[in-house]
């Protein structure tokens, strides 16, 4: 659509032969999804070109200056799905994706007390304490969840820290800390991030919240 870059393809062996950005009638139904490999020739490509009418150096126009160049310019047409995730939800999704995949692997401890379900990975050094880990779930290296639920569709990055709360559907980045919060869903919690209930009167919510975040206060 007029949303994406598109690339026009040589049918032979998939030379690129021109780059449209952003056309309002494309001329091919393929979409540019900007994954690139280059060689060298791309320092020479950026020194050519002149910035573009934002002030901006565009990759766009070094890649045409290679094919224009005579350079071989070839591409591989993507059979399978594709997810911007640019965004929560299209990130989640991509994660549900991955996550169906998942073969069972587990190299960290579970105590006792704890279930793991389905079809989990604990990376080495994770711990379950007093909890049930249900898949399709990823619980990463020295990651400890303790007196907590892990849901399906969830990825717990390195070195965080799940305890005394309940989460599923979820991306959560390293080093990160949850602790006692009863419900958590549909979310990504970024890397150092803390999130707790402190349980301090009067009750209120209180955050301190980066550029372009994201809250649902759903209570």
């Amino acid at each position: 659509g007029s949303e994406s870059a598109i690339s026009v393809c040589g049918q032979d062996q998939g030379a690129v032969r021109r780059l449209v950005e952003k056309p309002e009638n494309p001329p091919s139904n393929l979409a540019w999804v900007g994954v690139y490999l280059f060689d060298k020739s791309i320092h020479e490509a950026v020194r050519a070109i002149a910035p573009s009418g934002r002030g901006e150096l565009e990759i766009t126009d070094a890649i045409q200056w290679m094919i224009d160049s005579g350079l071989l310019v070839s591409s591989e047409v993507l059979t399978g799905w594709w997810i911007d995730t640019g965004k929560l939800t299209p990130l989640l999704e991509a994660n549900r994706l991955v996550l169906e995949r998942l073969e069972p692997q587990l190299d960290g401890e579970v105590d006792s007390a704890s279930r793991v379900e389905g079809r989990v990975v604990l990376e080495v050094g994770a711990r379950i304490v007093r909890s049930t880990v249900r898949g399709p779930a990823i619980i990463g290296r020295d990651t400890t969840v303790t007196d907590s639920f892990v849901g399906p569709y969830s990825a717990i990055g390195d070195a965080c820290v799940i305890a005394h709360s309940e989460l599923e559907h979820s991306v959560v980045l390293s080093r990160s800390r949850i602790t006692n919060v009863p419900r958590l869903v549909d979310s990504l919690i970024g890397r150092d991030v803390e999130l707790f209930n402190s349980e301090q009167k009067p009750r209120a919510i209180r955050a301190m919240l980066g550029d372009h975040s994201q809250v649902d206060v759903g209570c």
